[in-house]
């Protein structure tokens, strides 16, 4: 059976309007123009106003760009910010939305009770609920019905409200400034403007009850930003009429002593209180049939266990099951009796749904994404006052239960982000991080090259030929940029079409497993078997990107590697101010312990402490503490000095000691002669780490890696390193 869907004045104007025109209307504004006076209570509902309006004029410009899906804030907040974001707000919006049934009913009742007053209130709740239940369950489309009836009650009240005018003395002598002399509740010891405030707001809260509707209308583009902003525009000019109807129709005192003062001095009061009832009747059925939509694209998304179950529809087009529960729901609140003290959360959840809905337009428009082409285009200052007043006015409101409700949606993202859900549609949250990613490297490209050295980070370019060369290295590169560093992935492609397939399966393979380490990593495959001009021609372009490579990092194989590449690669990362790191790992010993690390330092300056430079030793020290961070190990510091001008006195090394910041037991020895020589006395390590001095070949490292039977890395510097800083 097909679906039955409904226009913008059934779908959205309707329920909007109704629930706006509710119990606060009818049985609280009185009072609150006896406290706050003409000019409190004006600014009291343009303040609640601008909230609400705000959020519905963010609202209609979202639904004209995208293709708004069932559950309305969740659908368009998804669409945005990501599931997860969505879902956090949704959740808790369902259960406000499914509660507030429950207060309703409670507002029904009280009203009731002045008719038939001797009747048990848990017996009028229940027949109240059984006649909500039965007209949502018949069909969305006999509850709207029923709506209509509600609307015309409705105007017929207010038309008898406004005929006071006629029939009574006109008081003249307006009181513009309130006493807030407070109420019955708390023996008119005083009120405060935000204490008036916080009982008026939840009159204006129900901008999205059209909205919630988005997945039954015929055209949500068209029907949410008419329908709600014709609702928010005449509803508040009836609020601001009836203001000025109370002030000239009675005083302050009679206005804050009787909160049934509109059906009292009314043309005809019966009509009035059957609008208090019709009031909180369309406002529960609202919310009734409002609730499970939610709850059904909430199951649509797979946001909620046992989602396939929620997400199932009638034959008739109703969330049957999901109305089975939010109907449990709400029998679980009036069991509950007395909801004052739940009240304030789901105002604060009704909030935080507006602010959210607020920040989604802020974003959609400061990224300026070709997507973003909304037919109602509104100035950047409304979505950012809608955002920043909701949260101000949740905090004004209840400081402790604004910090609850945040807790709890942030509760609430934690999980579903440990539920890893997928969306089978994108959203703007790449399009966000992109547009940050672009703000920060805008600023980190205005800053002098010298600042750059204090955020350094190992970010690998690291090109490869076969995948063994990257098999037999992942270790180190992960001991290397673990957690905070890169890897880009440069393949060469393979002539040979199986050892093509071979090294892509692999690829595939490797950037899973850095994934699986939360580490950033990407590849690509280059249609060039030239190594050389591949390597120097990649650092070249990379230059020029965002969250450039800053080292080369190339795992060698004496035996295999074509040798001749690597030394060419050095002056080409010199060229192109890239660092170099060359792995050469000992055939038979490779990385099987990963403990100790000998650092050899070279041709340290005569004056590294005044120009705080150790030439070229940087990236050789910094890769060091990186790896002895990550394998837990110490580090051995071998300083060769063969200039006589330069003294390393006890004083000097301990002073080195303290500007590197080395772990706590390093070792550090003054030595002369031969690096070679050395290393071979030197007593055996994990890992040896040189640096690449001017002329040094690869042959010449290669053989230093079979003396010294011990794997090494070798490592030039880029001049953006310092790693006394």
């Amino acid at each position: 059976m097909t679906k039955k869907t409904f226009g913008m004045f059934a779908g959205v104007f309707t329920p909007t309007t109704l629930t706006i025109l509710g119990v606060i209307l009818y049985i609280r504004l009185p009072w609150v123009v006896g406290n706050a006076g003409v000019l409190g209570a004006l600014t009291i509902v343009f303040l609640s106003v601008a909230i609400t309006l705000t959020t519905a004029l963010s609202l209609s410009s979202i639904t004209t760009n995208i293709r708004i899906g069932s559950g309305g804030a969740f659908s368009l907040i998804s669409q945005s910010l990501g599931l997860e974001i969505g879902g956090a707000i949704g959740i808790p919006f369902y259960f406000a939305q499914a509660i507030a049934v429950a207060m309703y009913i409670f507002g029904f009742r009280e009203g009731l009770q002045t008719i038939i007053p001797g009747v048990d209130p848990i017996i009028l709740d229940i027949g109240i609920f059984a006649v909500v239940m039965t007209i949502a369950f018949i069909s969305t489309s006999f509850a709207f019905k029923i709506q209509y009836v509600i609307l015309g009650i409705i105007v017929l009240s207010l038309i008898s409200i406004y005929g006071t005018l006629f029939v009574n003395d006109l008081n003249l002598n307006i009181e513009w400034i309130g006493n807030y002399p407070g109420s019955i509740e708390n023996d008119f010891s005083g009120s405060s403007f935000w204490v008036v405030f916080a009982v008026f707001f939840p009159a204006v809260t129900g901008v999205m009850a059209g909205a919630n509707m988005s997945g039954d209308l015929t055209n949500p583009r068209k029907s949410i930003p008419l329908g709600t902003l014709s609702s928010v525009i005449i509803t508040t000019i009836i609020y601001v009429s009836l203001i000025f109807v109370l002030a000239v129709i009675a005083t302050p005192d009679e206005l804050v002593k009787n909160y049934n003062f509109f059906i009292e001095k009314s043309l005809f009061g019966p009509i009035v209180l059957a609008g208090l009832l019709g009031a909180t009747l369309s406002s529960a059925l609202g919310s009734f049939v409002g609730a499970p939509r939610i709850l059904l694209a909430l199951g649509e998304k797979n946001i909620l266990p046992k989602s396939e179950k929620l997400a199932k529809i009638s034959k008739k087009g109703e969330p049957f099951n999901a109305m089975i529960i939010t109907a449990v729901i709400v029998l679980i609140g009036i069991a509950l009796r007395n909801l004052n003290t739940i009240a304030p959360l789901l105002t604060m959840f009704f909030m935080i749904t507006y602010a959210m809905v607020n920040v989604v337009a802020l974003v959609e428009q400061t990224l300026g994404l070709p997507s973003f082409r909304p037919t109602l285009k509104i100035p950047i200052i409304i979505p950012a006052i809608g955002a920043f007043g909701s949260i101000a006015i949740m905090f004004i409101l209840n400081v402790i239960i604004a910090l609850f409700s945040l807790i709890f949606i942030l509760l609430f993202y934690l999980y579903l982000v440990r539920r890893n859900i997928k969306s089978a549609a994108g959203d703007s949250r790449s399009g966000l991080f992109t547009a940050l990613a672009e703000w920060a490297t805008k600023k980190t490209n205005s800053l002098r090259q010298e600042r750059e050295v204090r955020s350094w980070r190992p970010n690998l370019l690291i090109p490869v030929i076969l995948p063994k060369e990257l098999r037999s290295s992942f270790k180190l590169i992960h001991s290397i940029i673990y957690p905070k560093g890169s890897v880009k992935i440069l393949a060469l492609r393979n002539e040979n079409e199986r050892n093509q397939k071979n090294m892509e399966d692999f690829l595939k393979n490797a950037v899973k497993k850095f994934k699986e380490s939360e580490l950033s990593v990407s590849y690509t495959v280059i249609d060039n078997s030239d190594f050389n001009t591949t390597v120097d021609v990649s650092m070249q372009s990379l230059n020029a990107a965002f969250f450039r490579p800053n080292i080369i990092f190339a795992s060698i194989d004496s035996v295999t590697s074509n040798l001749d590449y690597y030394d060419k690669l050095i002056l080409d990362t010199k060229k192109n101010h890239f660092g170099m790191i060359a792995y050469i790992p000992f055939s038979t010993a490779s990385l099987a312990i990963e403990k100790s690390i000998n650092l050899w330092m070279t041709n340290i300056p005569v004056d590294w402490k005044k120009t705080f430079s150790v030439r070229n030793n940087n990236l050789s020290t910094l890769i060091s503490l990186l790896i002895c961070r990550n394998w837990k190990g110490t580090i051995d510091v071998h300083i060769l000095n063969n200039n006589p001008k330069l003294v390393f006195t006890d004083g000097d090394i301990e002073d080195l000691n303290t500007m590197v910041r080395f772990p706590k037991h390093t070792s550090i020895k003054v030595k002369a002669g031969n690096l070679l020589e050395n290393v071979i006395k030197e007593k055996s390590a994990d890992i040896n780490i040189f640096t690449i001095e001017e002329g040094m070949k690869i042959n010449d490292m290669v053989n230093m890696v079979n003396q010294s039977r011990i794997s090494a890395v070798f490592c030039a510097d880029s001049e953006f390193e310092n790693v006394l800083v």
